[in-house]
């Protein structure tokens, strides 16, 4: 948390907070502020594309898995507002690096099990109805380090492969109506035009129900990071069931058991079976300020916010836990709260300067409860290195420093 003034700091230690609300009951006599700097030149002319200010300097954290194309980057959430995450701050998941893709020559092929087999130009899509929707999406592996005890000690580590944008494009049913479905068709499997091939099999039910062929977002073309020119959505699954820099879509009969659907994105339990499409996202909160590698500035008022989300639906609760869990309190949504995107939560706190530990947790609108690590771990074992959606502590220590706690 940056710190605030000594004057600001006063007048809200002698407010009396009421819900999400607090008001100065008394404050001592203080000299007036000094005057807001006056401009001394012309500011900078007008550019073709707009930059952030030189003094803010949230960027994204890379790791390299084997090699600088088979790598990450992560959204560092603390230091984003509201639910949209920047284009350029989205995460990064790569297998074989990001392909230079001519928009002019790329083409879709929807095949298989269908009528009429097509191509689709970047410009054929376009052409046809569109629609907008904010959704996330979250890299399975996500929170993978919250399966230790204390788990990773910031939130881009611990929570940063997930972002949540506005995505514009074309309704996937339209693409594969035109093609001309056949009874057989129960399953597709979707490619990407990187240097593997990266492919994914889904259900036809969702792909009809929800699925987007997406060329913006943000108000903006993709970026070649995130898909250029086009990339597949279907909101609330796994990650890399979104696939990016889409060339192919195939219907089939059943799924495909492809390398990236089996030698990975694959769940083992302590039996030694494993669990394969496990699409949906489980709900999911963290608390984003204070949070690790943070600093409160003494005791007094701040606000305690996060972020949740679930791929089943929307957010319905987000609750707050100021003692380490031994109480609750439910935090505001901001409104509006959309289906399968991020929410962000806020709950008015005034810490008394002692040691805490703060904890968040949600309930989507299916009734599920995000779980405790202890929770999660009889449902489903230790082996798994995807879907861990634990309930994620920040220890405050009395000098107002921020760690990840041990829950």
């Amino acid at each position: 948390m940056k710190s605030r003034d000594a004057t600001r700091r006063s007048f809200l230690g002698t407010g009396a907070l009421a819900g999400a609300a607090w008001t100065a009951c008394s404050a001592p006599e203080a000299e007036a502020p000094a005057e807001p700097d006056q401009p001394s030149s012309l500011g900078t002319p007008v550019s073709r594309y707009g930059q952030r200010s030189p003094h803010e300097k949230a960027a994204r954290g890379v790791r390299e898995s084997q090699t600088p194309e088979a790598a990450s980057s992560r959204t560092p959430l603390d230091q984003t507002y509201g639910i949209i995450t920047p284009s350029a701050l989205h995460f990064e998941r790569h297998h074989a690096g990001v392909p230079e893709i001519d928009p002019a020559t790329h083409k879709l092929l929807v095949h298989g099990l269908v009528d009429r087999p097509m191509a689709f130009s970047v410009d054929d899509i376009k052409r046809l109805p569109s629609v907008s929707r904010v959704h996330f999406v979250e890299c399975s592996g996500n929170s993978g380090g919250e399966w230790s005890p204390a788990g990773a000690p910031t939130v881009a580590l611990s929570h940063g492969l997930a972002s949540c944008s506005e995505w514009t494009g074309v309704p996937l049913r339209i693409l594969l109506e035109e093609a001309g479905i056949q009874p057989e068709a129960k399953w597709i499997l979707a490619e990407g035009a990187d240097a593997c091939l990266m492919q994914r099999s889904a259900t036809l039910e969702k792909a009809l129900e929800e699925g987007i062929v997406a060329y913006g977002q943000n108000g903006e073309a993709i970026r070649p990071e995130q898909g250029y020119p086009m990339r597949l959505i279907l909101p609330g699954w796994e990650g890399n069931t979104n696939v990016k820099w889409l060339r192919r879509i195939k219907l089939t009969a059943g799924p495909q058991y492809v390398k990236d659907e089996t030698s990975k994105y694959t769940e083992l339990m302590e039996d030694g079976t494993a669990w394969i499409f496990t699409f949906e996202m489980d709900a999911k909160s963290v608390i984003t300020a204070p949070s690790g590698g943070h600093m409160v500035d003494g005791p007094g008022f701040l606000e305690i916010s996060g972020l949740a989300w679930s791929g089943r639906g929307k957010i319905r609760q987000a609750e707050v836990s100021t003692d380490a869990g031994q109480t609750w309190t439910e935090a505001e949504l901001q409104t509006p709260v959309y289906s399968k995107a991020f929410t962000r939560f806020r709950l008015p706190w005034a810490w008394d300067g002692s040691e805490t530990v703060l904890l968040s947790r949600c309930r989507d609108e299916t009734g599920y409860l995000q779980p405790g690590r202890a929770e999660l771990i009889e449902q489903r074992g230790r082996k798994s290195a995807y879907h861990c959606n634990r309930i994620k502590g920040w220890h405050i220590a009395a000098d107002g420093s921020v760690t990840s706690a041990e829950v």
